[in-house]
């Protein structure tokens, strides 16, 4: 990977951010810094004023300036995060529907230049717009995804903190909703990674139960996955993405009959390529999980040319 900028070009660019080091991965600190700066790059060629840390200043925190970020009032008023007035209308059309115990950060999906769930309406809003052309992207994308796409949704949950599927918060970025000719749904599941660092966490021990009882009934786990996975781990978050599309095809109503849980994340984010590895080696049915990387995504051809463009040169640095 090519070498990250220094502390003198972050800095001038308020870029330097301490959250950016990852002790032991120099390769994974310098990815992140060279990110930050390359949004930062992004932001001032296209004519953005400069957001801050936090988003939204007060009396007990001022703000800093944040290279990375857009103030949040601008970006509200001109949907300058997003790069196709797909990606906007499919943004403002997300952020107005407020569902039962959803968790959504409506500021960084404004104002955050990193922010992944932001990058799906970038990636997916506009074919969310064009089922026809969005049929075609995920046919060059996965050929055998059966069915025709039928609803591209964002930020999306069946049911936040319903027992009916993981009683949990997690949700996918993007959710691919296919028709089948048998009347039944399938459903693509789309966690995206782009600044991330690969960080252990623990699965809620109250709902132990229901991670494993999925996960037991799924039979796509070797012998003693469970176990490894039940603790404090930096596959938490994957796992119960994963838990969360394996409970809709467990569901008791048999809407969904096929699925596909998928992390998309740049070629040179090392933890998450590791970590997407690694994950795959505790799976014995490797039918619902897979990783892509964003370049695999773009060189498809499966944008229509002005945006693949447009995202080549705002989430790829050259």
């Amino acid at each position: 990977m090519a070498k990250g900028p220094s502390r003198v070009e972050l800095e001038a660019k308020h870029c330097w951010e301490r959250d950016d080091q990852v002790p032991g991965r120099p390769e994974m600190t310098r990815f992140r810094q060279r990110l930050r700066y390359y949004q930062a790059i992004w932001r001032e060629t296209n004519g953005h004023p400069i957001g801050s840390q936090p988003i939204v200043a007060n009396a007990n925190h001022p703000g800093r300036p944040m290279g990375s970020r857009l103030p949040l009032d601008y970006a509200r008023e001109t949907g300058a995060n997003f790069l196709t007035a797909g990606a906007v209308n499919a943004a403002k059309a997300r952020l107005s529907i407020i569902e039962p115990n959803q968790s959504i950060d409506h500021q960084r999906i404004w104002a955050d230049l990193l922010w992944s769930p932001a990058m799906a309406f970038n990636l997916f809003g506009e074919l969310a717009s064009n089922l026809g052309r969005a049929d075609r992207a995920v046919h060059a994308w996965w050929p055998d995804a059966p069915g025709k796409v039928g609803e591209i949704r964002f930020a999306y949950s069946p049911g936040w903190l319903d027992p009916a599927y993981l009683n949990s918060l997690r949700v996918f970025d993007a959710a691919i909703g296919l028709e089948r000719p048998d009347g039944s749904s399938g459903i693509i599941g789309v966690d995206i990674k782009y600044h991330e660092k690969t960080k252990a966490e623990t699965p809620r021990p109250s709902n132990m139960w229901r991670y494993r009882q999925v996960a037991d009934r799924s039979g796509a786990f070797v012998p003693r996955a469970i176990d490894k996975l039940n603790g404090r781990n930096d596959l938490a978050v994957m796992w119960l993405e994963h838990l969360l599309l394996l409970s809709m095809l467990q569901h008791g109503t048999s809407r969904w009959s096929w699925g596909l849980y998928v992390v998309v994340h740049p070629k040179d984010n090392s933890d998450v390529r590791d970590a997407c590895a690694r994950y795959g080696d505790l799976l014995t049915d490797h039918s619902t999980f897979a990783a892509m990387t964003l370049e695999e995504l773009l060189e498809a051809r499966a944008f229509p040319p002005r945006t693949a463009v447009a995202l080549r040169e705002r989430y790829i640095p050259a």
